[in-house]
């Protein structure tokens, strides 16, 4: 894409809640971005939901509130499809001066995963499944949206109907093409459970792309929402009364020959797959923050709402929080379940592939895959129960320590806790607006 055609691009990060943060720029940048061209406060990845600076937080006051430099991630700039201007998107993440990575960056933090797997002359293979909900949000509470045939709002649950598929055609044509111009791999798209809730997958590929595209996605399906009248919202919970919008992420790892370490030519996998299943259930509790990131979070995650809230793993049932599907032997993956679809995708592809490899590194064994209802076992080890325990819980666990810098995890804790402070001067019926489209 020639960025010296246009009239303006834009450039931005990700912060800590999954929000593009950056700059508009003149087409004169564009040969000179890779020079740290564009500075952007540190701070500017570590705001709260609003955006506001975070009160004590070292990046601020403490430090002159300085400025790092914004490079090119290598994602390479996409088309805007949801804009009325032709325009470009360069996805960028911060440096210090030095040209170290900004430890407080998301995107930083899964590259340091991915790192450790190189060194064992390992790749990861990711893929994931959005769920989010369309709705009328132009009230005091949200409602689902108007059917575009019949000119009535929706009604009812409607899994897997092709009537409902095709009375949003022209959304999902938009959306489709939108993918294809942004080098989106969408794949198959369907009728969810929740009242006006969809659901796309993304093709399996490279995990950093895998994390990149889902962020993209992300901001495509809001914006094009938005064209067509009404709102794409990706909140764990859009109403108290219907499904929960989660996203699950499917992995495996190549090794230097290409070959699946998680395949040994049957159903069960390797004991380098179980190794991973035990460091997966292991941080699951700590990383519940990461996978959970907002107050409307825990409103998903109570038993018997299809959103797994106890530790554990089995062969192709789906009500297990780690599921390993059957297929192909070459195939063999593991399917994480416990996200929502408000998560920040590079911190949870971070949590979920950091885990795995430290149950590798530690040759970690997991108890027996259940069977049956996962819902209904009532020994397993549980997920934080609320926001604070869950930020308490990701500050102190041993095992995110392994996984996440430490400055992150600070920045990470300071941020919800700031958080949770200001939700409670804002009226509870008014949550929802902050929520709608920030996550």
């Amino acid at each position: 894409m020639d960025l010296s055609a246009l009239h303006t691009f834009r450039v931005a990060a990700c912060d800590l809640n999954g929000q593009m943060r950056g700059k508009r720029v003149p087409p004169s940048y564009s040969a000179k971005l890779d020079k740290g061209v564009v500075r952007m406060p540190f701070s500017a990845l570590n705001v709260d939901l609003w955006g506001a600076d975070i009160d004590g937080s070292p990046l601020v006051f403490e430090s002159g509130d300085a400025d790092g430099l914004l490079r090119p991630t290598g994602r390479g700039p996409v088309p805007m499809p949801w804009l009325d201007t032709a325009t470009a998107l360069v996805p960028m993440c911060l440096y210090h001066d030095d040209g170290t990575p900004f430890a407080g960056d998301p995107r930083h933090a899964l590259s340091a995963i991915l790192d450790r797997y190189a060194e064992r002359g390992w790749s990861v293979i990711a893929a994931t499944e959005l769920e989010f909900t369309l709705l009328d949000a132009s009230g005091g509470q949200p409602q689902p949206p108007v059917n575009p045939v019949t000119g009535r709002m929706l009604q009812d649950e409607a899994v897997l109907s092709m009537a409902e598929m095709d009375a949003f055609d022209a959304f999902f044509t938009d959306l489709y093409d939108g993918c294809a111009a942004m080098g989106i791999p969408a794949q198959t798209a369907i009728s969810e459970s929740g009242i006006g809730q969809f659901e796309i997958n993304l093709n399996h590929q490279d995990a950093m792309r895998c994390a990149d595209d889902t962020w993209l996605f992300k901001s495509l399906a809001r914006g094009l929402a938005h064209k067509h009248r009404f709102t794409a919202t990706f909140m764990a919970k859009p109403y108290a009364w219907d499904a929960g919008n989660g996203m699950h992420v499917h992995f495996s790892v190549i090794d230097a020959d290409g070959k699946n370490i998680f395949d040994d030519g049957g159903p069960e996998g390797t004991e380098l797959l179980r190794s991973a299943v035990a460091g997966c259930l292991a941080a699951m509790p700590g990383s519940t923050l990461i996978f959970a990131p907002h107050g409307n979070s825990y409103t998903r995650l109570v038993p018997g709402a299809h959103a797994p809230t106890g530790a554990s793993w089995a062969y192709e049932n789906r009500t297990a929080a780690l599921r390993i599907p059957g297929g192909v032997p070459a195939a063999r993956r593991i399917e994480h379940r416990v996200a929502g679809g408000d998560i920040n995708p590079y911190l949870m592809l971070s949590a979920v592939l950091g885990a795995a490899l430290v149950g590798i590194e530690n040759s970690l064994q997991p108890p027996a895959p259940i069977t049956g209802n996962a819902y209904e076992v009532t020994d397993l080890p549980q997920l934080a129960p609320d926001w604070p325990s869950a930020i308490s819980a990701f500050e102190t666990d041993p095992l995110v320590a392994r996984i996440f810098p430490a400055n992150l995890i600070r920045n990470m804790a300071m941020t919800k806790r700031q958080e949770i402070a200001r939700f409670t001067d804002r009226p509870a019926e008014e949550h929802w607006l902050s929520y709608l489209e920030n996550v």
